[in-house]
């Protein structure tokens, strides 16, 4: 009885440290509460405050272990160290470009057992920034895309992908995620990085919010990281309605906040809020921030440090609470993975490659299936091999030789360093052998403005019999920090495709980049064009299977590709505005996207049916389901992403025109139907009311059931719902 009442009390104890009173703990969590509330009790304040930033040294005289971490966005990436042995898929705007999430949560299961591997249980990934229609912010390519319903299904996705799930969560097999970055980090002003984001709470539930819940309800993503802005004039980092009242007290999250890289001291060096780095840290913890990151851990840099916080603690006991939730948050982390009762890990070269070719090669089907065919006219592709005789590659993205430090420039922001690289000249050379001359020039750099290799490109071009070219972005002018004041291609790449152009072949156009460009004049003239972004390790493969026919593509776009940078925000999700005498259209320039938000080609065509509804009409409260068949009227086999749209037609609130309620990626033969069915819920038909409630409202509702989010592409149905 009396260990029963002291396990009672400690449990009580840790559940009033988590600040979750309303929490019902599993035998397992309990168990964990327990050991926490013991441990902490045997801990000096030196000891607790040491355990509060990333990578702390394990304690040896209590036996707690390190917990280690490491970026996972499309492959491990050690951050300060560029081992070379690590799969490198493709960036994450091209994984949700397959619209397919099965694919991300395996990638993300392959990528935990590479960081287990190495010692790695605790990564800064998935970025679950919804992209606000502003590519002038480089690090676009980091996001899934402009819904935050397809954000949401990556998350979840890559979330129990890289934890796992029910018993499997957090084993030897797994590790912790980080969603990031909380919340509405794109919202900046001017596309610049960090920018503050001032903006209603309507858009923050319908847009920003809901990646996240998905994150804690359905994925129950084990950490969080704020963003480094600051929203609504308080910095994410300190922001106590944001961190507390939203993601712990409404979402339910129970894990551990992580600061992004110097953020906490940032609230006083960027923000200018605090007047001292220990007021700073204090304001940190008190709104909930758990781990001060900082990269290199730089004294001079960390805000959680006993420099900073021992003597004032021990001045203030009052402090000491906010120390111990904190560190009972992460010493409860290190629990759920098994790190207490691991051995030391010895990493030898057998362990850290078992089933990497497995790995290589699965990233080779995502960049297959990531690919879109943005156009094809007159069928210029797929290439015949046997009708091809030599075939000129160029452009500044076509190749890229391994680097003597660092990472490689074409596989985006966060990306390890894998053993090779297979850029599209490799790829190319790979797939035809000694069948077809391949003709390379480079042409121009990608961050240049010199033309001195244009001749050497011009005459490739003239001596094939068609021109692959290759431009676009790199890391050196995309990314994190990467950040631009235009769209176009950079530098003299729009002149190069001009002069290639010019020389009369059939050229296609393959992009490899992290942000949608303004490039109108391809789209204008270039027959062919192919957006590959960041295809990972196996782009060039993937490129080269997809223009010979091996493999049809089926990607589509989750971002809209602007006209100009005048254009931007620009984004499917779009109010009514037909307002006066502009009736929402710009005076001397079209305001469509150049490319919508879910478009894409394929070799073959396909045929949608008419939506059907099982009930037409339905109580407030009642689920229904809306089916549509689709039909591949082509002569190839191929895959059809279908997408389905909802309207609330008249409502309490304005809504968005339209938004991504449900999608599925199938695959077709030639002459072959399927039937791909949707359910519409309560979920799905709510409007956010004047109060912020998800409510169902009875009325009509238009359900719309296609290939993109392009009006033409679409079909529609009405569902009443009634009282």
């Amino acid at each position: 009885m009396k260990k029963s009442i002291i396990f009672l009390m400690a449990v009580i104890l840790f559940i009033g440290c988590q600040q979750k009173p309303t929490k019902q703990l599993s035998k397992k969590d309990a168990e964990i509460a327990v050991k926490v509330e013991k441990l902490l009790s045997q801990m000096t304040l030196e000891e607790k405050i040491a355990e509060l930033t990333q990578d702390a040294p394990a304690n040896d005289r209590l036996g707690i272990p390190i917990m280690k971490y490491g970026e996972a966005l499309h492959g491990l990436w050690l951050v300060l160290d560029y081992y070379g042995n690590t799969t490198v898929y493709p960036q994450a705007v091209a994984c949700a470009s397959t619209w397919e999430p099965e694919l991300i949560e395996k990638m993300a299961s392959q990528t935990a057992l590479e960081a287990r591997a190495l010692g790695v249980t605790h990564c800064y990934s998935p970025n679950l920034d919804v992209y606000a229609g502003d590519a002038r912010y480089g690090r676009v390519e980091e996001s899934y895309g402009e819904d935050p319903y397809l954000v949401s299904r990556m998350g979840v996705a890559f979330i129990q992908g890289l934890q796992g799930t029910g018993d499997e969560q957090f084993d030897e097999n797994h590790v912790i995620a980080t969603a990031k970055h909380f919340v509405g980090y794109p919202e900046n002003r001017r596309g610049i990085n960090g920018g503050f984001s001032d903006m209603s709470e309507r858009r923050l539930r319908e847009v920003y919010l809901p990646s996240f819940e998905a994150a804690v309800k359905e994925a129950k993503v084990g950490s969080v990281m704020p963003g480094h802005q600051d929203f609504n004039g308080v910095p994410c980092h300190m922001n106590t309605w944001l961190l507390k009242d939203i993601l712990r007290d409404e979402l339910g999250f129970d894990g551990f906040i992580v600061s992004d890289n110097n953020d906490v001291g940032r609230l006083e060096t960027m923000h200018f809020i605090p007047e001292t780095r220990t007021k700073a840290a204090i304001a940190g913890l008190k709104a909930g921030v758990d781990m001060d990151l900082v990269i290199g851990k730089s004294v001079k840099l960390s805000t959680y440090h006993s420099n900073i916080l021992k003597d004032t603690v021990e001045q203030d006991p009052s402090l000491l609470k906010y120390i111990d939730i904190a560190t009972s948050r992460i010493l409860s982390a290190k629990y759920k993975l098994g790190l207490f009762d691991a051995e030391p890990l010895e990493i030898d070269e057998e362990t850290v490659n078992a089933g990497r070719e497995e790995h290589r090669e699965f990233a080779l089907e995502i960049a297959e299936k990531s690919i879109i065919m943005l156009k094809n006219d007159n069928n210029l592709l797929p290439l015949d091999l046997s009708k091809i005789k030599s075939l000129a590659v160029i452009g500044p993205n076509a190749h890229e030789k391994r680097p003597q430090k660092g990472t490689y420039k074409l596989l985006g922001g966060y990306s390890g360093l894998p053993p090779y690289y297979v850029s599209v000249l490799d790829g190319f050379k790979k797939k035809v052998g000694d069948k077809v001359k391949i003709n390379y020039a480079k042409g121009c750099d990608i961050n240049s403005f010199s033309k001195e290799g244009f001749p050497e490109a011009i005459s490739a071009a003239k001596k094939s019999d068609a021109v692959v070219l290759v431009v676009g972005s790199s890391h050196k002018t995309c990314g994190e920090g990467g950040d631009r004041a235009d769209l176009d291609l950079y530098g003299v790449q729009k002149e190069l495709v001009e002069a290639i152009h010019k020389t009369g072949k059939p050229v296609i156009v393959v992009l490899i980049n992290g942000r949608p460009l303004s490039i109108n004049y391809i789209a204008e003239n270039i027959p062919s064009l192919l957006e590959t972004w960041y295809g990972g390790m196996r782009a060039g493969d993937a490129v080269a299977n997809v223009i010979f026919g091996d493999v049809n593509p089926g990607g589509k776009l989750t971002m809209s590709f602007p006209r100009s940078v005048g254009q931007v925000p620009v984004t499917y999700l779009e109010r009514p505005d037909f307002i006066g005498s502009g009736k929402g259209k710009y005076r001397f320039s079209d305001k469509s996207p150049l490319f919508a938000f879910g478009y894409g080609l394929s070799y073959t065509t396909f045929e949608y049916g008419t939506p059907r509804l099982v009930k037409t009409a339905v109580k407030v409260g009642d689920a229904t389901k809306v089916s549509v068949d689709i039909t591949n009227t082509g002569t190839r086999a191929g895959d059809e992403v279908v997408q389905m749209y909802v309207r609330d037609d008249y409502a309490s609130v304005g809504r968005y025109l339209k938004m991504l309620k449900g999608f599925e990626r199938i695959s077709l033969q030639p002459g072959e139907t399927k039937t791909v069915e949707f359910e519409l819920n309560s979920e799905n038909l709510a409007v956010l009311t004047q109060d912020m409630k998800k409510v169902v409202e009875p009325g009509t509702f238009t359900i719309s059931v296609g290939a993109s989010s392009r009006t033409e592409d679409l079909k529609t149905v009405t569902l009443t719902v009634v009282e």
